[in-house]
């Protein structure tokens, strides 16, 4: 009888609130014949009799299931089901987000969270150390590439979920951790206490790291070129980036490779400062929904990145954010675009809390188009001849397929890892190098429900204005996760498998390529013998070297 009541209290509240929804439109229309969506006054009338029959359609939907299923349900799962299933049939991008995965949520958007700071991944059943972040706990502490976490907090971590790992040593600023690890060279078992702190994933990368493990963003000193990773678009991106481009300009920089490629996209807001630091004048992108007006942002003088030539790279995995920029300056004409074409999502979602900010709705709302007014969205009944992504400059299409990406992103992660800390340790570990075993499995490991990509950060805030936040989405997520990308604090990892229904059919339109990255006679610029080459990158910098001068001139 108790759940007959809370089926039609449930019934009771939704009524309510429709007619708190639709009473306030009956009355603006009560003097109208006409509203301006074409309905009258009987049309809103028949509306509100038509969600009442829905609605109750659903609340006894929910009764029948509770009190006639063969086996005890819970109202609340029942509930959250019916929620995603009104999200997957809107698009890919729209989704709920329950109350255990908010914090993830907001860990993807904000690129910080609470925790010791070391990238992990399952490896053969163990969960071990890709790599410390520079400045955490974790790299203070002495723990290294290739370190094995046998404990956390006394209780052995052998057979441990990424997600749990993530659970156990993510907590409040300034708590304690205590985990056991086995060093990687010399095998000896070390416990170390570390406090938590708040843990900022870089999004602004470079190449390589100096002796100080900070990234060293000129590439080449000689001919001043610089190389500029970004690989999400969060709420520091720009002011970091700035920081960079700032550092790069005092060295003398002449030209500039700013690599998109993997990037899954992030705050709208963000794309667009990061925009405006390389155009002066102009349209950036505009936005346009069924109930938003149109939005334009445009570039502005001050500020403005100038006197130097410029590449973007990108590929089948750049999206949303990343489209955006790379769009930007390709049709201001501020940058040659080469690689693939992009992955093709133009949609702008807006965040809305639910229960008080226990859980929320991320919903579609907008659709951006890139200066030139041309389409970037990749509809699913889009053909490859179709109007959509961001393609690269004629002449300058080079594709990866997915033996060419495997290489690619190995040689891109051993590049990643830090494998020396600094000399003042707190943690005593060894000094030593983690070698080329380090980081075997760190990206592409096999890991099953693990791998899917989360970051966790904390801060939610999100408006309207800066709410297309793709790394988290579902396609986000999972283009993330083809790319293999690594994350922090325990966040999972990737499989070694590159392609799926989606990612496939953002690569299968390019022409692939027979050609390998794989060239045993060639050198990196850093002199070292290197089996890796990358030929977006070396087609860039043969382009940089082309044109500088007579950029210059301009």
């Amino acid at each position: 009888m108790s759940r007959r009541v809370a089926t039609l209290i449930l019934f009771t509240f939704l009524s309510l609130i429709m007619c708190c929804y639709v009473a306030p439109l009956a009355a603006d229309q009560a003097d109208e014949t006409n509203s301006p969506d074409g309905l009258t006054a009987e049309d809103v009338k028949n509306v509100d009799e038509d969600y009442f029959d829905l609605f109750r359609l659903f609340a006894d939907t929910i009764d029948q299931i509770e009190r006639n299923y063969v086996k005890p349900v819970d109202r609340r799962e029942l509930v959250e089901a019916a929620i995603r299933g009104l999200t997957t049939e809107l698009d890919p991008y729209s989704n709920y987000i329950p109350p255990e995965e908010l914090d993830n949520f907001r860990t993807s958007i904000d690129s910080e969270f609470g925790g010791i700071g070391i990238q992990v991944t399952v490896a053969r059943g163990q969960l071990t150390i890709i790599s410390p972040l520079v400045g955490t706990p974790a790299y203070r502490g002495g723990l290294m590439a290739g370190d094995r976490i046998i404990e956390i907090e006394g209780e052995t971590a052998d057979g441990i979920s990424l997600n749990e790992a993530v659970r156990r040593m993510k907590g409040k600023i300034g708590t304690d951790v205590t985990i056991t690890v086995r060093h990687a060279h010399g095998g000896e078992a070390e416990t170390v206490t570390l406090t938590r702190e708040l843990i900022r994933i870089e999004t602004v990368l470079g190449d390589q790291r100096n002796d100080e493990d900070r990234w060293d963003y000129m590439y080449d000193e000689q001919e001043k070129i610089a190389y500029i990773r970004l690989t999400a678009f969060s709420r520091h991106t720009a002011r970091d980036l700035r920081r960079a481009l700032g550092e790069m300009k005092l060295r003398g920089m002449r030209g500039l490779v700013f690599d998109l490629r993997f990037n899954p996209g992030g705050l709208l807001s963000s794309a667009v400062e990061v925009s405006d630091m390389f155009v002066s004048s102009g349209v950036i992108v505009s936005t346009e929904g069924r109930n938003t007006k149109k939005k334009v942002w445009s570039a502005q003088p001050s500020g403005t990145f100038q006197g130097f030539s410029m590449v973007v790279l990108a590929n089948g995995f750049s999206a949303s954010a990343s489209e955006i920029v790379a769009a930007c300056l390709q049709d201001h004409r501020r940058a040659l675009v080469i690689g693939q074409r992009t992955w093709g999502k133009g949609s702008v979602q807006n965040v809305v809390e639910l229960e008080d900010g226990h859980s929320a709705l991320k919903l579609t709302t907008a659709g951006y188009q890139r200066p030139s007014g041309k389409n970037i969205h990749r509809f699913y009944e889009s053909k490859v001849e179709d109007e959509w992504g961001v393609k690269p400059d004629e002449g300058y299409e080079v594709e990866y397929d997915a033996q060419a990406t495997k290489a690619y992103l190995d040689y891109r992660r051993q590049r990643d890892i830090i494998s020396a800390m600094q000399e003042e340790s707190s943690g005593g570990s060894e000094q030593s190098d983690a070698g080329e075993d380090s980081g075997d499995d760190s990206e592409q490991s096999d890991a099953g429900e693990d791998s899917g990509t989360s970051k966790d950060n904390i801060e939610s805030e999100v408006t309207n204005e800066d709410a297309d936040e793709d790394s988290v989405d579902a396609e986000g997520s999972k283009k993330k996760d083809e790319a293999g990308k690594g994350v922090e604090d325990g966040d999972t990892q990737s499989s070694d498998k590159q392609e799926d229904d989606d990612g496939q059919e953002g690569s299968t339109q390019h022409k692939h390529s027979d050609e390998q990255d794989l060239d045993k006679n060639e050198k990196t610029d850093t002199g070292e013998q290197s089996p890796y080459v990358d030929r977006q990158l070396k087609m860039a910098l043969e382009y940089l070297h082309e044109n500088m001068d007579a950029y210059a001139k301009k």
